[in-house]
């Protein structure tokens, strides 16, 4: 999903044509017709037609999707398996994979890999989430569970819905926040619209964190989120003064520069789910990867 807000000079196009010339690198005006007709596009929070001309200051609200004519291609795509059943599959997602497809990441995405694993699982013309019941970033590593069957997708989408999920995630961090817990609701953020941010009016959540260790510049924090905002952890840690290292968007450029941070520091530690089917407690652990597991070293010295 993308949201934009019309400038002066895009007021008085009509819609289809500026959301062409917005992201001309990336699909065409007939891609965006399509969307409008299939109601995935909003104006100021109400579907439009694809003639409307918007005004300067409208939003428009992006939700891309495949058309039925570009399916979700099984890829064979290796995957670090934690547990597999009937039901359910858990993963150890590496930073570098999308979980699913969006624009410019159409292909090798955690689906594509799935769909490729679970040859009974089908993707359904412009479903781009077969399976799929929450996601992490691209650049967080960690615990990543799917689901195997409809009703286990729903089963586990209600569990995650309803916050009876419990997650732990391990972060290093610029500076050391100690122990604690942010309680800041969250929202779009009011001039960069691909950002989230600290904001009245925002969604309520929730994040506690504790310090494992730290040095002079950097700590090494377990971050548990009550709720699932998008982007919560990286958003509140950057409210509180202690960004995520490595974090391109709410982190600190120079100092990522500096320590030659490649991507947020970020993993999905622990995960822990009743079994849709059985209703066993069931926790999935995900090792710290080495990238992280080399800052903490350096933080202990």
């Amino acid at each position: 999903m993308s949201v934009i807000i019309v400038t002066a000079e895009e007021e008085g196009g009509r819609l289809d044509r500026l959301l062409a010339k917005r992201f001309q690198d990336r699909h065409s005006r007939t891609y965006f017709q399509y969307l409008i007709q299939e109601n995935l596009v909003s104006l100021n929070g109400q579907p439009v037609k694809k003639r409307v001309k918007p005004k300067e200051g409208d939003e428009i609200e992006v939700n891309f999707a495949l058309t039925p004519q570009i399916d979700v291609k099984p890829q064979p795509i290796a995957l670090d398996i934690l547990y597999e059943d009937n039901d359910v599959i858990v993963v150890n997602k590496p930073s570098s994979m999308v979980v699913h497809p969006a624009p410019g990441n159409w292909d090798n995405t955690f689906v594509n890999a799935l769909l490729y694993h679970c040859r009974q699982l089908a993707a359904c013309p412009g479903d781009v989430r077969p399976g799929i019941v929450h996601r992490l970033d691209k650049e967080t590593s960690g615990v990543l569970i799917a689901a195997k069957n409809p009703e286990s997708q729903q089963n586990l989408i209600e569990q995650f819905s309803g916050r009876q999920v419990a997650k732990e995630y391990l972060a290093v961090c610029v500076g050391n926040p100690g122990s604690g817990t942010v309680s800041a609701p969250i929202g779009r953020h009011p001039v960069n619209r691909k950002k989230m941010a600290v904001r009245e009016g925002g969604k309520p959540a929730e994040s506690h964190y504790r310090t494992l260790t730290y040095n002079e510049m950097l700590s090494y924090v377990a971050i548990t989120p009550v709720t699932g905002r998008t982007h919560q952890i990286r958003v509140h840690m950057q409210h509180i003064g202690c960004p995520v290292l490595g974090d391109s968007v709410y982190g600190s450029a120079s100092l990522n520069q500096k320590l030659k941070a490649e991507r947020q520091l970020l993993h999905a530690s622990r995960l822990s789910i009743r079994h849709p089917v059985s209703g066993k407690y069931l926790t999935f652990n995900a090792p710290i990867p080495q990238d992280i597991e080399n800052f903490i070293l350096i933080i202990e010295k």
